[in-house]
């Protein structure tokens, strides 16, 4: 057996694993693209910025992406963070040094006060893809609003597994009272109306990123608890689980060592699928209003626009584009995923 990364040894079942997802080409190439564009969104300071990436004057380099410098240091009259956008402050620049902006000179919060025409403005080469209705740049919004939508996907998803796992782990193993009363708690959670919950919470409290995430946390656990608990379930009285506990074993080292990582290998198949659906709850919110705060950039409030201005087609357009194609890759992940784990083509 190789040995693979931190001293894990790749078995030949994991190689089989693997070459069963390669061998699924559209979910293999799916993959590399979304991790491309996730990587790229993750750099968006360095493609979509109204700061540039680098300034050199008199003699010295400067780098406003990371850091702010006020107006004085480029012999400006203000002690204010220097806005390189301004003509005064960029003639300064110039005439002493230089300054490499990144292609695209708009921010997500940038609003582009040179418009010829009332906002929304269609696309020109100053915006590749037009304006919203307040005058900021849609490809720089799009960037970020990729990023904040796949950040947050993650965060639940990974948030929620790892809650829906031990819940569906302590269920499955000690079966009997504690699996009814589990089961029970489960099914009145479940009924509970989670977006009427949101309108309600949302006008006591003003909604941002880790509020969001919380409160949905709060209903996503739920997602990998029936096959977690099933796989628990299952193996809970198999012969080397029953020899671990007449060696005295302890419970928690059972689970831990011997069944939980049969329980994994099921709920891998499932966590591309888990992000899709935090994605698109997240897009729906800002849809409605109930998500992320206002001047946010986010993918479910441009269809929002969209749909609010209708004489403007390229803001529903694209970001329509931009999840369908977010969504889409993912599933096809997730699809060659479940052919990696099937034990039908694995011989697991």
């Amino acid at each position: 057996m190789a040995t693979g990364w931190f001293g894990y040894r790749v078995t030949p079942l994991d190689r089989r694993r693997w070459a069963n997802f390669k061998a699924n080409r559209r979910g293999f190439w799916s993959l590399w693209i979304f991790l491309g564009l996730f990587v790229f969104s993750l750099c968006a300071e360095l493609f979509a910025n109204d700061r540039p990436i680098l300034v050199r004057f008199e003699g010295a380099f400067y780098v406003p992406v990371l850091k702010d410098y006020p107006e004085t240091a480029f012999g400006g009259d203000f002690e204010t963070a220097a806005v390189y956008r301004d003509p005064e402050v960029a003639g300064l620049i110039e005439a002493k040094g230089w300054m490499l902006w990144p292609p695209i000179r708009y921010s997500y919060r940038t609003i582009n006060l040179g418009l010829n025409r009332p906002a929304p403005a269609p696309p020109s080469t100053e915006n590749w893809l037009g304006t919203d209705d307040q005058g900021r740049d849609v490809v720089a919004r799009l960037i970020y609003g990729f990023r904040i939508s796949v950040l947050f996907g993650l965060t639940l998803t990974v948030l929620s597994s790892l809650i829906g796992i031990a819940a569906g782990a302590v269920q499955g193993y000690f079966g009997g009272l504690t699996d009814l009363i589990f089961q029970r708690v489960m099914e009145i959670w479940s009924g509970m109306p989670t977006l009427y919950l949101l309108i309600i919470l949302a006008s006591v409290v003003e909604p941002n990123f880790w509020w969001l995430l919380g409160l949905m946390l709060l209903f996503s656990w739920m997602a990998l608890v029936g096959v977690v608990r099933a796989e628990f379930l299952r193996v809970r009285n198999f012969d080397f689980v029953r020899a671990a506990r007449a060696l005295g074993v302890s419970d928690v080292r059972i689970m831990w060592r011997h069944i939980l990582p049969n329980a994994i290998v099921a709920s891998l198949t499932f966590l591309p699928f888990i992000l899709n659906g935090s994605i698109t709850t997240l897009t729906s919110l800002d849809f409605l209003g109930f998500g992320l705060p206002p001047g946010s950039p986010s993918l479910g409030e441009l269809l929002q626009q969209g749909k609010t201005n209708l004489q403007a087609p390229w803001l529903g357009i694209s970001a329509f584009v931009v999840l369908a194609t977010m969504l889409t890759l993912l599933i096809f992940v997730g699809e060659a995923v479940r052919d990696a784990f099937d034990p039908k083509k694995t011989g697991a």
